[in-house]
């Protein structure tokens, strides 16, 4: 029951990062995606660190960095630049890839051997996500392509490490959403002034979106993701991603009116399907038991008076 309740509050994460779509093209400002991903993490980072009052300390100020790179720093501007260049959800698709990226870096990471099951299940749910938000459109952008690619990959690594390093004796995953979603914001703040500018103005609808985004949809959310990877393995969390894709194609049915259609159906069953087979455990294969011997009495004297005998040779 406590596992299932953990795989349940980390769900949240990637269900909650669904709505950041909506939540983005209905209420923020247009053009800014620097911007908003400086105003998701900076905020929400100092407010958890506020509560956690806790700094890293000797490696960790490094540690939290790198982390805070991969996850935040890195993976926010690459996922903003792969959704502007590339048509329709083409980089909600090559995004989705994230899964097989994770079971190649924990083989050699974390020592664990991909399986056959894992490498079909993130077949599966990649393929899921394709018959959800693919849609026709003109030729790809490789920027735009390379962008999804190096963006799944920055959390993939992210995520992976984050296992590998775990946390320091004492510090609970507030603590540790914390340092790395600071670290990540900070590293945006001067990418955001540099390439967009000065912050635009906000109306009353912009700073609700924004106040949901830095405090719901990032400081909860990345805390839940955190606490689930430091209590499942590195796979079942990140085969929970494919609910982000999914929940953005709900959002946008039921509050934007878009219509789904039969194959989009299908593949949210295979997407959903695959997500809550990548939970499963894996039954480790065991050894046939040995049968237990009884002895009769006359063989358990024999076998007393051979050691009687071998003892003295064995311990000359």
């Amino acid at each position: 029951m406590n596992r299932a309740a953990t795989v349940l509050l980390t769900a949240l994460a990637p269900v909650s990062w669904g709505t950041t779509y909506a939540v983005t093209t209905e209420f923020l400002p247009a053009d800014r995606p620097l911007f908003t991903g400086l105003m998701r993490a900076l905020p929400a980072g100092l407010v958890l660190l506020a509560l956690a009052r806790v700094l890293p300390r000797g490696i960790w100020w490094g540690k939290a960095a790198v982390l805070g790179a991969l996850n935040i720093g890195a993976f926010f501007p690459l996922l903003f630049l792969s959704a502007y260049r590339l048509p329709g959800g083409m980089a909600a698709v090559v995004g989705s890839v994230g899964p097989l990226f994770v079971v190649g870096l924990s083989a050699v990471l974390l020592g664990q051997r991909p399986t056959t099951r894992s490498v079909l299940t993130g077949v599966v749910a990649a393929f899921g996500v394709s018959l959800v938000v693919l849609k026709a459109a003109g030729a790809l952008d490789v920027v735009g392509v390379l962008a999804a690619l190096a963006s799944a990959a920055s959390m993939s690594m992210g995520t992976v490490l984050t296992k590998r390093w775990g946390r320091p004796d004492g510090v609970g995953p507030l603590a540790l959403t914390a340092w790395q979603l600071t670290a990540g914001g900070l590293l945006i703040a001067p990418l955001a002034f540099l390439v967009e500018g000065a912050p635009p103005a906000l109306d009353g609808p912009a700073i609700g979106g924004y106040l949901y985004l830095a405090l719901a949809n990032t400081a909860v959310a990345y805390w839940l993701w955190f606490r689930g990877i430091g209590r499942l393995t590195a796979t079942q969390v990140t085969f929970l991603g494919p609910l982000s894709p999914l929940t953005a194609a709900v959002v946008g049915w039921a509050a934007l009116g878009q219509a789904l259609t039969p194959v989009q159906l299908v593949g949210m069953g295979l997407a959903f399907g695959a997500t809550v087979f990548g939970q499963l455990r894996q039954r480790p294969a065991t050894a046939p038991a040995t049968p237990i011997r009884s002895f009769s009495f006359a063989e358990k004297n024999a076998r007393k008076d051979s050691m009687d005998v071998t003892g003295p040779a064995l311990r000359r």
